[in-house]
């Protein structure tokens, strides 16, 4: 196994027990323990603890020693709100820029994507990707990307956690291609943060239904 498929492994593995609460904020990862654990060294242990930290999942604790961060109500809100706006003129510039092509390339992606057995996960994040590319903003992209990353272990883990949020979401999807497909730039706008606002709150019913309350 190559060290990026090993650092994936223990990325996925370790940012699922994060949001799910097995691991609890301020739990030790020591990188010999994990090493030991995953039966990896300690190299794809240690790229995997540093994308967690860049997700704000984990933190350099006492001694450098990475720790679990304590990923607060607070803290999610504020990065959803952030996320929500951004995503909101993305929609919304993809709305006025977008061509007759592009809005066919999109309903595409979520033709296929609503296939059975299709990776909901990954078709989330195409759909997204295929509107910050219809917006045709850079300096817009890259603000997002970084968002993204903090935020797509919690995307991600509302799919898995919550069956019944796909269906919605796919619904959410539909309505805002329509709403691009029609030049509707206001009514893009809107119908994107209240996708993600619906996300934000199923994750928070994730958190509440977690071993311990988070802060």
């Amino acid at each position: 196994m190559s060290a990026t498929r090993s650092a994936d492994q223990v990325h996925a593995a370790l940012s699922a027990q994060i949001v799910a609460g097995t691991l609890r904020p301020g739990d030790p990862l020591a990188e010999t323990a994990l090493a030991a654990q995953f039966g990896l060294s300690r190299t794809p242990v240690r790229e995997a603890l540093q994308r967690l930290a860049g997700e704000g999942l984990v933190e350099r604790g006492p001694r450098r020693a990475f720790v679990v961060r304590d990923m607060t109500t607070d803290a999610l809100r504020h990065l959803f709100e952030a996320l929500a706006e951004l995503e909101a003129l993305c929609a919304s510039l993809s709305a006025l820029r977008m061509t007759p092509t592009d809005h066919a390339l999109l309903a595409g992606i979520l033709d296929r994507d609503d296939l059975p057995g299709a990776d909901y996960a990954q078709a989330n994040i195409r759909f997204h990707g295929a509107l910050r590319q219809g917006a045709g903003n850079e300096v817009l992209a890259d603000l997002l990307a970084d968002l993204d990353r903090r935020s797509l272990p919690w995307r991600n883990a509302q799919f898995q956690k919550r069956a019944a949020r796909i269906a919605t979401s796919r619904a959410e999807h539909r309505a805002i291609l329509a709403a691009i497909t029609a030049r509707d730039a206001d009514g893009a706008a809107d119908l994107m943060r209240a996708h993600m606002g619906a996300s934000l709150g199923v994750i928070l019913e994730m958190l509440a239904a977690r071993p311990y309350s988070a802060g």
